[in-house]
């Protein structure tokens, strides 16, 4: 290759990749929209002209700088074909900011006597602070992205990664294809055979593109022929979003005074800033391994520093890296993509005109590349995990898949239902394994993973670390709230926590700690070699 050869900054696969890279972020913000609006009521008017414009901003602040670092990277290399880090919004995270942080907020402020804007604003304001918090907490990361990695065990990081992947990403969005099957099924087998097997759609269309149309094709057609339900969304006037000047409330600086109403979130939001973290070390690393090498740090201080401009502006998710930098390389991408994707969702999203795609835009047909995504989290943590770990993989997807399933019954409880007392102690044990998930998974994989390798006394100090964590509500709080406390001031307890509180459920993590211990005293063992590089 000619080292002084100039760089080619746009190629024809830059289309390719522009439609994959944002088509995903369309989605995300397609789907921040409606599950608010669907499952919460939360006002969709007031969330495309509040949450939108800021959470677009992340996404160009990002891009743009990726953009640059490309061509930087190129000149200090002398190489041609350089491909630009992918940014966009953290596909995981919505759904945790969704159904766990401003979905609730919204929830209690209306149950606390709050109109439907006020509450809307609340949630709103909760939602800036859970960003920025993330954003600072990435910051700090990427001055320790090395000893984070260290400390935690593969399995643990990428497993709680993994029980998003699959409860969350993969699973939701099949609600929404299954409210049009027709066009959602067709859509979603586009998107399995294109961008999954790898097969390539006739005249070299872009598989995701391809979906959107032909899925969204059908859907009209079905819609005018009167087979097909009309309408995914909720109502909203388009014309009213143009040019959205509402956001521009975020720099008044009101959105500070709701800091004392985040802290109870922190437990959910930081998990998922932390995946971001060790996701962008992974994507990183992946880059490199296609040839293109990239600083970590400051490939994490871009994500940081992305996702603390948004919340500043008045976003609602964060950014990160994506994991398509090898495909988007193989595609012929190099930086116009990310070029035209910070313009398209910049536009999008500041214009106004987010608006009319969030009207015609089928979610039926937009929602199947997250099942992709889902997919691809899912088969990468597995891979990029020890075989023998695989087992805590998979242990750290059961406290997903009951915050999953708190999520539906809370639809019912909500609709007015009243469950007998056997119901009503197992929807609290629903209450208490989904508190928390994400630390929880940490946890737990953290613990199997140092069994699995033979060490019972660190095996031990995940134990303990559970047994604190419970103490303060972190995990397992058994509030519906939940909200954190301290040991001493844990307040009153529902009726369905007797035996099963979080002084109890802190003495059984103790317990086990204690066990441990005395188990690799009386039986020692040889702690097994580093798995690291076992895949096979």
């Amino acid at each position: 290759m000619d080292r002084k050869a100039p760089y080619r900054w746009a190629s024809p696969g830059d289309l390719n990749a522009f439609f994959g890279l944002s088509i995903d972020n369309l989605a995300v913000l397609v789907l921040t929209v409606s599950l608010l609006a669907t499952v919460f009521g939360y006002p969709a008017q007031f969330a495309l002209s509040h949450l939108v414009p800021g959470t677009a901003v992340g996404v160009v602040v990002g891009d743009l700088i990726f953009t640059w670092m490309a061509f930087t990277l190129a000149k200090r290399t002398g190489r041609s074909d350089i491909t630009a880090m992918p940014l966009g919004l953290d596909t995981p995270s919505t759904f945790g900011m969704v159904f766990f942080v401003i979905g609730p907020a919204f929830a209690e402020a209306v149950a606390g006597g709050m109109d439907q804007e006020a509450a809307a604003r609340r949630a709103w304001h909760i939602g800036m602070c859970s960003i920025v918090a993330s954003g600072v907490f990435k910051m700090a990361c990427a001055f320790v992205a090395g000893p984070v990695r260290r400390l935690v065990p593969r399995a643990a990081l990428l497993g709680s990664l993994t029980a998003i992947a699959l409860a969350l990403i993969t699973f939701l969005p099949l609600l929404e294809i299954f409210t049009s099957p027709v066009a959602g099924l067709v859509a979603l087998g586009i998107i399995l055979a294109s961008l999954t097997a790898h097969l390539p759609f006739p005249l070299k269309i872009p598989g995701a593109l391809a979906a959107l149309v032909v899925g969204g094709l059908i859907q009209f057609l079905g819609q005018r022929a009167g087979w097909i339900p009309d309408g995914s969304h909720m109502a909203i006037d388009p014309a009213a979003a143009l040019w959205p000047t509402e956001w521009l409330a975020a720099f008044r600086c009101e959105w500070l005074e709701a800091w004392p109403h985040t802290i109870k979130y922190l437990p959910i939001v930081i998990p998922f800033a932390l995946a971001t973290v060790v996701g962008g070390i992974d994507c990183t690393e992946s880059a490199a391994a296609a040839g293109d090498e990239y600083d970590t740090g400051r490939v994490i201080g871009v994500e940081a520093i992305a996702t603390i401009i948004a919340g500043a502006c008045g976003g609602v998710i964060q950014t990160t890296p994506y994991i398509g930098h090898p495909a988007y390389k193989a595609m012929g991408g190099r930086a116009a993509y990310t070029l035209m994707t910070a313009a398209f969702i910049g536009l999008a999203g500041l214009t106004g005109t987010f608006a009319y795609l969030y009207q015609i835009l089928p979610g039926p047909a937009l929602v199947p590349i997250l099942v992709f995504v889902g997919l691809e989290i899912t088969s990468q943590s597995f891979h990029a995990t020890p075989q023998r770990h695989y087992p805590a993989v998979a242990l750290a997807c059961v406290p997903a898949l009951a915050a999953l399933a708190k999520i539906e019954t809370d639809k019912v409880m909500a609709a007015g239902a009243h469950p007998d007392a056997v119901l009503a102690r197992e929807l609290f044990s629903l209450q208490i394994i989904s508190a928390g998930f994400i630390v929880t998974s940490v946890l737990w994989a953290g613990m199997l993973t140092s069994l699995l390798d033979r060490r019972l006394s660190r095996a031990a100090s995940w134990c303990l670390a559970a047994a604190a964590f419970t103490l303060c509500g972190v995990i397992h709080s058994p509030f519906k709230d939940g909200r954190l406390f301290l040991p001493w001031a844990i307040g009153e307890l529902p009726a369905e926590a007797a035996g099963r509180g979080p002084l109890e459920l802190a003495g059984a993590y103790a317990l086990l700690a204690t066990l441990y211990v005395v188990w690799s005293v009386i039986q020692p063992t040889t702690p097994l070699p580093d798995a690291a590089d076992e895949h096979s």
